[in-house]
């Protein structure tokens, strides 16, 4: 019964589905990108997803656990090493699924599933810039109202001081036409000191602007540096691991000669003392072939002395015999 296995089984049974996508899962770590269908991308999803996590912490343990999930070595590395550098400051959500249009045969939904720190296409965050406060237009607009003040009561004065005189110079009788006068320049006085300052604040406000302009390109030029020396620092990197790589082909090669050369020594004494074992076995059945030979020579003398001795007693008897008939 499935009560409460509410995952998607994939249509396979637990190892298959636990192999498949282990698989995925190296080969999105390796290609930072693959296409799939929505149902398997989503269950890699769910099953990638704390293993990136689990990166972050660069220990034994952890390297561990995650290999007894993805059982590659090369997809360890890069995981713990690149990919673990550049999701570090992401609080999870390291996936993104891009869907496609159906598949041709079975009509089933296809998408791309990748990482989502390797896609600057679709990367909004911007380089962090110094942020500047822009502090002129407040001092621009105190300074502003701090001198039409001062005008103002500059105006009153006088025109206290032009009262006070007309007051005293009422006996007199000025002209009309003179204080009018008077009135107009200090106005024209006063137009004048205010483009005056408003001409300052101008300059004042340009300065800053520049200023801020200058700071801006100081910021891009430290961050090119920053970028360049980082550049540097990983191909001083890539130059020493290459240069690691190298001596280890160079120490396996060199191995590898001195495992051959101690084959084939060991071959030619092989070769030697199978020889010698071969050639013992034929010394000694020599020494036999001889040994028989000369017992066979031995009893073929023996044989013809003892066919010689029958046959001289054969005539001696004869002999006797002959003699014992001529005695009767």
């Amino acid at each position: 019964m499935r009560h409460g296995k509410k995952f998607n089984h994939l249509s396979r049974k637990a190892p298959h589905r636990k192999a498949m996508l282990a698989n995925m899962a190296c080969s999105l770590i390796e290609h930072k990108r693959i296409k799939t269908t929505v149902a398997k991308a989503k269950a890699l999803r769910v099953y990638i997803e704390p293993l990136l996590t689990k990166s972050k912490e660069d220990t034994t343990h952890s390297r561990r656990t995650v290999f007894s999930y993805l059982k590659q070595k090369q997809a360890i590395t890069e995981l713990f090493g690149d990919v673990a550098a550049k999701i570090a400051d992401r609080p999870g959500g390291y996936t993104r699924i891009l869907k496609l249009s159906n598949r041709l045969g079975d009509n089933a939904e296809m998408c791309f599933i990748e990482l989502v720190d390797y896609n600057e296409d679709y990367q909004t965050d911007k380089p962090k810039r110094k942020k500047t406060r822009r502090r002129g237009a407040s001092k621009t607009t105190e300074t502003q109202t701090a001198e039409t003040a001062a005008v103002e009561q500059k105006t009153e004065a006088i025109l206290e001081e032009n009262i006070e005189e007309v007051e005293v110079t009422d006996d007199i009788k000025v002209d009309e036409t003179t204080t009018e006068t008077v009135e107009v320049a200090e106005d024209e006085k006063g137009v004048s000191q205010e483009e005056e300052v408003v001409e300052q604040t101008k300059e004042e406000t340009a300065e800053e602007e520049q200023v801020e302009a200058v700071e801006e390109t100081t910021a891009t030029q430290e961050d090119v540096q920053e970028v360049q020396e980082e550049k540097k620092e990983v191909e001083a990197v890539e130059d020493k691991v290459e240069e690691a790589e190298i001596k280890e082909e160079e120490d396996t090669t060199e191995e590898n000669v001195e495992e051959v050369s101690d084959k084939k020594i060991q071959e030619v004494k092989d070769d030697e003392k199978a020889e010698e074992v071969q050639q013992a076995p034929q010394a000694e059945l020599t020494e036999e072939k001889e040994v028989k030979e000369e017992k066979h020579e031995e009893t073929v003398e023996n044989e013809v002395e003892e066919e010689e001795t029958k046959a001289e007693d054969v005539q001696e008897t004869e002999d006797n015999s002959d003699e014992q008939k001529k005695d009767e």
